[in-house]
């Protein structure tokens, strides 16, 4: 049976004082992030928010411990590039 594991990123983005500036941010985090992992990532609450990103991460794997491992591989590299913007993260899984 196939794990798929959901990373929930909430980003707090201070000082972008327009949407451009934050679409820029979660849009660069997206890109990074799919890139070096080969992951399904989308922005999937506040679009029309200036300051605040809601992006998820799914991944899929033939076991549940590789999945784990990759999210949390993922949850370090935002962690390194967003920094204190990066302010709460869940980990699901779908059955």
């Amino acid at each position: 049976m196939p794990a798929i594991g959901v990373l929930t990123m909430e980003l707090r983005i201070e000082h972008a004082h327009s949407l451009k500036e934050k679409r820029h941010v979660v849009k660069s985090l997206k890109e990074r992030l799919r890139h070096h992992h080969n992951i399904a990532i989308a922005e999937i609450d506040y679009q029309d928010l200036w300051q605040s990103s809601l992006i998820s991460a799914v991944t899929v794997s033939s076991s549940r411990q590789l999945a784990e491992q990759v999210l949390q591989a993922v949850e370090r590299d935002a962690v390194k590039e967003v920094g204190s913007m990066l302010i709460n993260t869940t980990l699901e899984w779908v059955e």
